[in-house]
């Protein structure tokens, strides 16, 4: 492992410090948080390019200003490049840009730059990340009826997180010994020419060769702060229990890592008319002796309040399941409804009278004839 000579380290060093003074933050110059949403984004941008526009605006720095409003808003209104800067940063952008892969997958931070200067960084944490780093991901119960599953709704919730203070990035320095969010690594010395490198935590690294200042004035409460969220739940026609509407990137903020994801996991409220199972529904009926031996007709309300008829002609027997086709659950994919199953119940008289029981026996003796009661 070599050991950087002093010079050297402190000729990066400052050329991380002149790097950082140039990089813009789009989201500070729309005034935006990095979780404004598209419609946002372009609100603030009308607004402020109205402000600055040259032909409106004759001060000094106007024309600059209005020109990197455009940048911003050129960046943060495609879906895209959002990802990349997001992600990687200007620098990333500018290789995205110039066809290179946005700085996603090789060496970053300390590495990039120590390698322009040809120095050898192998004892630095150097190597591909196994995968982007985010904050710990929620899940919540949505509570749904059969009904609301069956016609799809629109549920608006609020949710509250912890987000980045507006002006984060302002809180923090360059420090070439943090190689990740409560990662610190120095360097020891065993012998001339070699070192160890020692790991240990320290919550003020909040990213690779970044460090958090504490007391810090752009962000006097610290690195986040509460933020209500206006989330709109799309519920799709058939969706089931145990299926998740997920939002990405919703979950608490930290300087360095990524957001992790918000989902709502369906949870079916029993319904007193139907059960479900899959695309198909089952309902049980209760129909009195003389349906089951005559047949009859039933206007029946579906989930939606629609009514429809069922028909039956033949003798009902106990437990009977009738197959309604077309009158279960709306498909996934569209293609259709799954099937209603009804299973009858018959409803037998409690008592019958003695004149009853002579015309029902009249009417079902193979004989005919009735016997003396």
């Amino acid at each position: 492992m070599v050991l950087f000579s002093n010079v050297s380290t402190r000729i990066a060093f400052l050329f991380l410090l002149l790097l950082s003074s140039c990089v813009a933050d789009y989201y500070k110059i729309l005034g935006l948080r990095r979780t404004a949403t598209s419609k946002e984004i372009k609100k603030a941008y009308r607004s402020m390019s109205l402000k600055y526009h040259p032909d409106k605006n004759k001060e000094e720095g106007a024309a600059e200003k209005f020109s990197e409003i455009s940048r911003a808003y050129e960046v943060l209104s495609d879906e895209n490049l959002k990802d990349v800067y997001d992600r990687h940063g200007e620098e990333g952008l500018k290789r995205h840009e110039q066809g290179g892969q946005g700085g996603g997958g090789g060496h970053g931070g300390f590495e990039d730059i120590f390698s322009h200067f040809g120095f050898n960084t192998g004892g630095m944490g150097g190597g591909r990340r196994g995968g982007e780093q985010k904050t710990p991901s929620v899940e919540m119960n949505l509570r749904l009826t059969l009904k609301q599953l069956y016609m799809g709704t629109t549920i608006e919730v609020e949710y509250v997180r912890q987000a980045l203070c507006m002006k984060w990035q302002d809180c923090m320095k360059n420090a070439q010994e943090c190689q990740g969010p409560g990662v610190k690594v120095r360097m020891q010395q065993l012998a001339p020419g070699f070192v160890q490198q020692v790991q240990s935590k320290d919550d003020r690294c909040v990213a690779r060769g970044k460090m958090w200042r504490p007391n810090c004035k752009a962000c006097p409460k610290g690195q986040t702060e509460p933020e209500k969220l206006e989330l709109t739940i799309d519920v799709v026609k058939g969706m089931r229990a145990g299926e998740r509407i997920n939002f990405e990137g919703v979950a608490d903020e930290k300087p360095g890592i990524a957001a992790g994801d918000l989902s709502f996991v369906i949870i079916e409220i029993a319904d007193d008319n139907f059960h479900r199972d899959g695309d198909h529904l089952y309902k049980t009926m209760e129909i009195p002796l003389v349906d089951a031996l005559v047949g009859f007709k039933r206007e029946l309300t579906h989930l939606d309040g629609a009514k429809f008829t069922i028909e039956v002609k033949t003798v009902t027997e106990c437990d009977h399941t009738m197959r309604v086709p077309g009158k279960g659950m709306p498909r996934r994919s569209g293609r259709g409804f799954g099937d209603l199953f009804i299973t009858f119940d018959v409803d037998f008289p409690e008592t019958l009278t003695n004149d009853q029981k002579i015309q029902i026996e009249r009417i079902l003796r193979p004989d005919g004839v009735a016997t003396e009661l």
